[in-house]
């Protein structure tokens, strides 16, 4: 992969890195920290301007986004609650829940998630599923992608031949992003397994006692 977006960005200069970071917004496990460095170090080499491989990463971040959007309108509110009642352990309060939160925090959760591994991508998703006003989703999702973009870039371009130094700094917080998740999808299956089982254990008290 590293070997492609290497030739990708060395034919094609900073259009090739904004379709490289596109891609990357649209299949989460493809590694920004990985590809933007790449890129700081590919404009270290001469093989476009470091002004041009931030704004074309930084436009190829929103037009990944916005498909992520559109695709989330496209699943709808409605649709989404369908999903929803059919999926163990899940209810549908949980999606209002959800919605709740976003609706108090989205410009937020879009602007402050465009810095966090993976959900860097996933926030787009409920971004369209909620229909947020596209002026304001285009201008934080370009504000957030901006930051994270130029701070990596930067930090490959500085490193030069040590470019690839990003990736292990920040992919360990992408591993500890990864992990905290893991950790609270555990505990709310643990927590909803327990709730069932004791309402199940309160039923039948009930009907032993009316029996």
């Amino acid at each position: 992969m590293v070997n492609w977006v290497t030739d990708l960005m060395q034919t094609a200069g900073a259009p090739g890195a904004a379709l490289a970071i596109a891609l990357e917004n649209l299949f989460p496990p493809l590694p920004s920290e990985v590809f933007l460095p790449l890129a700081g170090f590919t404009a270290a080499q001469g093989k476009m301007g470091l002004f041009d491989a931030i704004l074309w990463t930084t436009f190829g971040s929103v037009a990944g986004a916005l498909v992520l959007y559109w695709i989330g309108a496209m699943l709808g509110r409605d649709r989404v609650r369908r999903i929803a009642t059919r999926m163990p352990l899940v209810r549908v309060s949980d999606v209002d829940r959800t919605e709740a939160w976003f609706l108090r925090n989205g410009y937020r959760a879009v602007f402050f998630g465009r810095m966090i591994p993976v959900f860097r991508s996933l926030i787009s998703i409920p971004a369209g599923i909620e229909r947020m006003r596209m002026g304001p989703f285009l201008a934080y999702t370009a504000a957030g992608s901006l930051l994270w973009n130029t701070a990596l870039i930067l930090a490959g371009y500085l490193l030069g031949d040590n470019w690839h130094l990003v990736e292990q700094y920040v992919g360990i917080g992408s591993k500890v992003v990864l992990g905290l998740a893991v950790v609270a999808l555990g505990i709310f299956v643990v927590t909803r397994l327990s709730r069932r089982r004791d309402a199940a254990s309160a039923r039948e008290q009930h009907s032993d006692q009316l029996g």
